[in-house]
Parts: structure tokens; C-alpha cells; sequence
């Protein structure tokens, strides 16, 4: 476990990085994903630089620790990030089972900076049918087969 120090020295960090990429021409955002009180993933915006708009810093971060330690599961490690997460990197936050996020800047700051996060938070609380984007459900039961492959899998690795 560690201290109130330690967190602020790794949320720092990622503030850094995210100032290192401005000054770089990126986008003001940076995280790292901590195991044990050691950096094991870096990441910072590259959505304009790599043309992915799934290049943010936290999923960047998320890849980097995941290649460095060789799982797509990140039990027992926290994320430091500069600005708190969209609803995208929230879920693969989720996926990638890190235990805690620390995080600086807020959804509305950055609004005030140009960003849509806050939007997009609101948008994700609605009902689905109320959302910007249409979820449209079709060929269920044909859905269904990769799932039924899956279960009939004998060696398939759990998420």
C-alpha cells in the first residue's frame, strides 16, 4: 500500500508527461499504470499524431504496461493520470482490472480546454435510447453462435 507522498509523486509524473507533450505538440494529457511503486506503463495523447482516436494517454498507458508485463489483466496496479478519464478509457480501465485510478485535471476542465469528455459522460448516462448514437440490435440468435464457439472452447483463456 502506499502513501498520500507516493501518489502525488506518480500523479505529478503524469502531469509532467502531459506538459512534455504539449511543449512536443500533443495533446495535454499523460498517464502511467504503477505496480509494487514502479512504472510499468507510460502512455500520453497521440490521437493527432497516430490518426487513432483511441490513442489517449490512459489507453496508451494500458498497452505499454500490458506488452511490458505480458497479460491483458492489470490486478494489483493503479493508474496516474493527468485529466480524470473519459467514458472509453474508463471502460478499458475496467477491462484491464486495474484496481484504482488517480487522477488531476476534471471532465470540466478539461471542456473548458476544448475536450468533449463531459459530453460524453452525460451522453453514456442515458438510457440508450436517448443517447447520440443509435444501438440498433439485430440478427440476435445469429449473434449467438461466436458465443456458443467460445463456451465449446476447451482451452480458452478467461477475461
Amino acid at each position: 500500500m502506499q502513501d498520500a507522498a507516493s501518489h502525488e509523486r506518480f500523479l505529478r509524473l503524469a502531469i509532467e508527461l502531459a506538459e512534455e507533450r504539449v511543449r512536443a505538440g500533443g495533446g495535454p494529457f499523460g498517464a502511467l499504470v504503477v505496480r509494487e511503486a514502479r512504472v510499468v506503463g507510460t502512455g500520453f495523447n497521440a490521437v493527432v499524431r497516430l490518426g487513432d482516436p483511441t490513442a489517449h494517454a490512459e489507453m496508451q498507458a494500458i498497452r505499454d504496461a500490458c506488452a511490458r508485463l505480458g497479460t491483458h489483466r492489470l490486478d494489483g496496479c493503479a493508474l496516474y493520470t493527468s485529466c480524470e478519464p473519459c467514458p472509453m478509457c474508463l471502460g478499458a480501465i475496467y477491462w484491464a482490472r486495474l484496481g484504482s485510478v488517480y487522477f488531476a485535471g476534471t471532465r470540466t476542465e478539461a471542456a473548458v480546454a476544448g475536450f468533449d469528455d463531459a459530453r460524453f459522460h452525460e451522453d453514456m448516462a442515458r438510457v440508450p435510447a436517448e443517447r447520440a448514437i443509435r444501438l440498433v440490435r439485430m440478427l440476435g440468435e445469429e449473434g449467438q453462435r461466436p458465443f456458443t464457439a467460445w463456451l465449446a472452447k476447451p482451452d480458452r483463456v478467461p477475461y
